[in-house]
């Protein structure tokens, strides 16, 4: 049906998949809430357009290039595993930043003055940051989509109508991505908020992220086809 095998089990799995937390899906949250909705959904279709790529190369047969290359996945599993590590230590870097300025703050006894120039300091850093293009970046070395494309994806695609079987499997993934972080990006906005009026908050909700993203960087770094 639609040339693809076993469309039920398909389902079930991408539901699982994508409710499991992943690089992805915190970034895009992190945006979300640190910049409101249109920011979050700047990210989210960095996300959609970095799947779009992995869907086509699986199409194409990298997905079984990869299955069959050692080296070729130690090369693209590393590569990603460096670039998680880069935004972990970048998201360190950031909240320390946070906890100094708000220690200084504090010990300048002037707190009118902190909220506006944190909102200042934080839009001018999610400006350099350029969230289409680093969301887009992740995706295409998230591990949980890596691995999701080259080991389960390709399993239900049938081989008498791959075409229609890729294209449909895409849409059903792509939707339930869609409905997923539009929840995360509301979700995030209303945390927004709180972020810009408790900066101990914002740096401690970084500091957890940069954690997460050194884990899914040693994640990636042990996965194996």
């Amino acid at each position: 049906m639609f040339g693809v095998i076993d469309l039920p089990t398909y389902l079930a799995g991408l539901v699982l998949i994508v409710l499991l937390p992943g690089p992805n899906s915190l970034y895009v949250l992190s945006v979300a809430a640190r910049k409101g909705v249109r920011a979050g959904y700047t990210a989210a279709a960095g996300v959609w357009c970095g799947d779009a790529v992995l869907m086509t190369l699986s199409a194409a047969g990298v997905a079984s290039l990869l299955q069959a290359n050692a080296l070729l996945f130690g090369i693209v599993k590393y590569a990603g595993a460096g670039y998680l590590t880069w935004l972990a230590v970048g998201m360190m870097r950031a909240a320390r930043r946070m906890w100094r300025s708000r220690r200084e703050r504090g010990a300048a006894g002037d707190p009118a003055a902190g909220p506006s120039a944190g909102a200042g300091a934080a839009a001018a850093a999610l400006a350099e940051e350029r969230p289409f293009r680093r969301a887009l970046v992740v995706s295409l070395f998230n591990p949980k989509a890596i691995l999701f494309f080259v080991a389960f994806f390709v399993q239900f695609v049938s081989e008498s109508n791959p075409v229609v079987g890729f294209v449909t499997l895409g849409v059903l993934a792509q939707v339930a991505s869609v409905l997923y972080l539009s929840a995360l990006i509301f979700g995030g906005a209303r945390l927004a908020a709180a972020f810009r009026r408790r900066r101990a908050l914002s740096a401690g909700a970084t500091s957890a992220a940069g954690v997460l993203f050194l884990g899914f960087a040693i994640k990636l770094s042990l996965a194996s086809v």
